[in-house]
């Protein structure tokens, strides 16, 4: 554990949340009842949370990478690892594995994925060898009794993130990251079902193969407020954007990282934007100018998101 400071960020609009960073930051929740902040540090096979009032953190290791989790409505966590689902009933508990993926652990694992408004966990995949395009989104469903239900949703991909539903629960977000664009599918939230598969937002590809120059990044993580705007951070982009329901960019943030990863709205009110960021395998000097690369930031905005959604076992 470490207490973590409250570091001003100018001339950016955020703070930063920890004193240490992590090597590969993702998958943030807000979490209501014990008023924390989750999130993962994939790299280092750790999960992370915490406290508001007491600024604490601690970590809990894992036995192979955690790609996302979202918080249980019976108590603890569900995880997807390299590896498989596992189930923990509290913080620090046994890891009980509930579902397996159809992929090869070996080149394949987990990545960017929440819960939806019924209680199913969503979980996103990446091909680390960006060739096979064999990764997609699956659907896990542990609402009946008996055997896990598992069905694959979209795809085929090679990096699944930007996962993310309409505040009326009719629309579902999805990303390929190396695509550049944010796919959005019609959601039938009773079945579970995607249909109507169109293009919501195209961003520029990347031109310079030698150098960052003017890259506006590539979507990676999102989230959604209560109008129906959906906020994506720009891995190497060193920006999160703010899309309006139609698709249209409304705004962006410059950050001090150049690769945010996900953000989450949190706080009591919902209003405070929460930003995991990346390090692992930046070079010496772009860390040194971005010190604050690999920590978690924060920043407040005028309309609050969504609450996370509760894994149903």
């Amino acid at each position: 554990m470490n207490r973590t400071g409250l570091l001003a960020c100018a001339p950016f609009p955020w703070q930063c949340v920890t004193r240490e960073p992590c090597q590969l930051g993702e998958s943030p929740f807000w979490h209501p009842l014990e008023r924390s902040l989750y999130w993962l540090d994939i790299a280092a096979r750790q999960v992370l949370r915490m406290e508001e009032a007491s600024g604490i953190v601690q970590t809990w290791d894992m036995p192979t990478e955690p790609g996302c989790m979202a918080p249980a409505a019976s108590g603890g966590l569900v995880l997807a690892l390299r590896d498989g689902v596992f189930r923990a009933h509290h913080w620090g508990g046994a890891l009980e594995r509930i579902a397996t993926l159809d992929y090869d652990p070996a080149f394949m694992r987990a990545n960017d994925g929440k819960c939806d408004a019924m209680g199913r966990f969503w979980i996103g995949t990446i091909d680390e060898t960006k060739s096979a395009h064999n990764a997609a989104l699956y659907c896990l469903d542990c609402r009946s009794a008996g055997a896990a239900l598992v069905q694959r949703r979209a795809g085929p991909a090679t990096t699944a993130n930007g996962l993310a539903w309409s505040p009326d629960d009719r629309t579902l977000y999805w990303v390929d990251t190396p695509s550049h664009a944010v796919q959005a599918w019609n959601f039938d939230s009773l079945s579970g079902t995607l249909t109507a598969q169109r293009q919501f937002h195209q961003f520029a590809p990347r031109e310079n193969s030698d150098g960052l120059g003017s890259y506006g990044g590539r979507p990676d993580g999102a989230a959604v407020d209560v109008l129906g705007n959906y906020f994506v951070a720009m891995y190497e982009g060193r920006r999160v954007c703010q899309l309006a329901p139609d698709g249209t960019l409304l705004a962006q943030w410059e950050t001090p990282a150049q690769c945010p990863t996900m953000p989450c709205f949190g706080g009591e009110d919902l209003q405070t934007l929460y930003l995991t960021t990346a390090r692992q395998k930046r070079s010496e000097e772009e860390l040194k100018a971005l010190p604050l690369s690999g920590h978690v930031l924060s920043m407040r905005v005028e309309v609050p998101g969504l609450p996370v959604n509760f894994f149903l076992d």
